[in-house]
């Protein structure tokens, strides 16, 4: 037998060129693969699986089918891959009532390292892509401005990672459609941990995937803050020392490829902007905005930690989207920024019209005053934001300080922004970072520069109105319990530690805390105009033998349903339709998915049948 190229449409983008036939199966050719139960299998998961686990699973099932050849020897696929695969991809077979398919036996078809094995998603990894060599006497401070492919990007990260490891440490929240990781990388003095009162502050760029200004310019910013911080920065030491800071360069890593693909220099509004799936991730998030209108004129109601209505679930949700609001929910994240391109502004929310049929509409949130402050922060300190000629891009804002509400500029539902205000107890506001939405290599250095100090603006302002403490008389932490503001009709929650933080502009308030059981306590603050970093205000909480049962009062657990769609929705549930009770008898009613293999008369794949 003799190395052959690989001719499988299915298998095109594996990272080998050559495969041998028989296979590992005995399939003893091209033509008899192509027909097979197993192939079959691999060409149709995505859309079995709604994208969870792929193109992960695909690409192990070419390393069986089509596995890779060199010098006329075959390469078995590495059995820790397939075990941790199976590990993370069994529920989702599971959730189908589908069994693991034979060809993906890890014992019988993989080998172990010491074998001599390769790893069929090193290349999904970014692990393969040559990269450049850099001359070894580079500065410390040394940014290379170029725009960064998937793999150059996860790669840059780790690395910067690795160069500041006591401060820093990447991580994902999650793969998108096709399957690549949604990398972030974390700064802080202790890596990949919650600190107590120390805010949680977030960028994410790339949400579109053909607007990449915001992802070069947050790969920037992570090479930035590393090598300012060894170089003893003062004021990179300090934002670092004090802050929590995630930077999350792609959201949309699937749609920047098809962009890419056009290059630099294509001012496209269409192609990459969505996801793989063909949605626009800024239109993919729960609707919280027309239900936080509909609760404003209820006296008592709390426009804050609204839940996520059922009937969301029923529409199409992108892994991208369930990725952002499962990590929303596991951190508490104060302050945050998406960037974006097409234009030269910092919007604020609402983003979503008082009035539906109103396309522009200004639609302010209860906290309209700290919104304009954040937007302003970053606007103020850009250059050319900050330009008083209107004959510019951006120009447009130029008489509204370059910000603006984002229903008033127009309006749209779905959005992140809302989102993460309605849901959670953070802040975000919308930067437009320029009108070309992918620039020429050659741009970035001046991009960069006229943003930097913006973006470090903006991060600080995360220490500004209050933190503190809710605990009982013994000290001991309250979790959720409510900070509430006189005057403005939105609440923050304390954090697993008690702690909590509130943006707030310069003013005095009346704030309370409470909690369900516990009494409310109150306190005057006054916040100077000069003061720049958050007012400590702790609270002491006595018990209370009774607590009425007022329904806008009751603790976060009790927000959220305790069968939480979020953690166990099934997307592959078929929706409107009454589920069969007590399962599936064999031979009496076959699973939804057996239509696929319909084409198969003799072949059909029994052994995918859970019995």
């Amino acid at each position: 037998a003799k190395c052959v190229d690989i001719a499988l449409s299915s298998c095109t983008d594996v990272a080998y060129t050559q495969t041998m036939y028989p296979n590992f199966l005995d399939q003893k050719s091209r033509e008899v693969i192509e027909y097979s139960s197993e192939y079959i299998l691999i060409s149709v998961l995505h859309n079995l699986l709604q994208g969870e686990c792929n193109p992960d699973l695909r690409l192990l099932g070419c390393s069986v089918l089509a596995p890779q050849c060199e010098k006329d020897k075959v390469i078995k696929p590495c059995r820790h891959v397939c075990e941790n695969l199976k590990k993370n991809c069994l529920p989702a077979f599971d959730a189908i009532d589908m069994a693991w398919p034979y060809f993906l036996d890890c014992d019988r078809f993989f080998a172990g390292e010491e074998e001599g094995c390769f790893d069929p998603l090193a290349k999904l990894r970014g692990e393969v892509e040559v990269e450049e060599d850099l001359p070894s006497d580079l500065p410390a401070t040394f940014i290379q401005f170029k725009h960064h492919s998937y793999s150059q990007m996860v790669s840059t990260l780790k690395k910067t990672a690795s160069k500041c490891s006591h401060i820093a440490t990447t991580y994902s929240i999650g793969r998108s459609f096709e399957g690549k990781d949604l990398f972030v990388i974390e700064f802080s003095t202790k890596p990949g941990h919650h600190e107590l009162l120390k805010p949680e502050f977030k960028y994410i760029g790339n949400m579109h995937g053909n607007e990449v200004v915001g992802k070069e310019l947050l790969i920037y910013l992570a090479q930035y803050l590393c090598s300012e911080y060894l170089l003893g920065n003062p004021r990179i030491q300090t934002l670092i020392n004090n802050t929590r800071i995630h930077l999350l360069p792609s959201l949309n890593p699937d749609g920047y490829e098809l962009a890419a693909e056009e290059g630099a220099g294509y001012n496209g509004w269409v192609i990459g902007r969505q996801t793989a799936q063909n949605l626009d991730l800024n239109r993919n998030f729960p609707d919280l905005t027309s239900e936080a209108y509909r609760r404003a004129g209820i006296r008592g109601a709390r426009l804050d930690h609204i839940p996520i209505p059922q009937s969301y679930w029923w529409g199409k949700v992108a892994p991208e989207t369930k990725a952002v609001m499962k990590w929303l929910r596991s951190i508490p994240f104060v302050l945050s920024a998406s960037l974006h391109g097409g234009e030269l502004v910092v919007t604020y929310p609402y983003d979503y019209s008082r009035h539906p049929m109103e396309e522009k509409m200004f639609s302010p949130t209860p906290d309209e005053k700290m919104f304009k402050m954040l937007a302003k922060t970053y606007a103020d300190a850009h250059p050319v934001i900050s330009d008083r000629s209107e004959l510019r891009c951006g120009g447009n804002f130029v008489k509204r300080g370059g910000i603006i509400n984002g229903a008033e500029w127009y309006s749209f539902t779905g959005g992140m922004a809302d989102f993460n205000y309605l849901h959670t107890n953070c802040f975000e506001v919308t930067v437009e970072v320029g009108c070309e939405k992918f620039p020429l290599q050659e741009e970035l250095f001046t991009i960069w520069h006229e943003n930097r100090d913006a973006l470090l603006n903006y991060m600080e302002m995360v220490h500004r109105g209050i933190k503190g403490i809710v605990s009982d008389k013994f000290g001991n932490p309250i979790k959720n319990a409510r900070i509430s503001v006189r005057g403005i009709q939105h609440d923050v929650t304390t954090a697993a530690d008690g702690d909590y933080w509130r943006l707030l502009p310069p003013g005095t308030y009346i704030i309370s805390a409470q909690a369900v059981g516990y009494s409310r306590v109150m306190k005057r603050v006054t916040l100077p105009a000069k003061m720049k970093r958050a007012g400590r205000v702790d609270f002491v909480l006595r018990p209370v033998e009774a607590w009425p049962n007022k329904l806008l009062r009751r603790s976060m657990e009790d927000m959220y349903d305790p069968y939480d769609p979020l953690e166990l929705f099934d997307p592959h549930a078929q929706h409107g339709q009454p589920e069969a009770r007590g399962g599936s008898p064999p031979g009496r009613e076959k699973p939804w998915w057996w239509s696929y293999f319909s084409s198969l008369d003799l072949h059909k794949p029994l052994w995918l049948l859970k019995q």
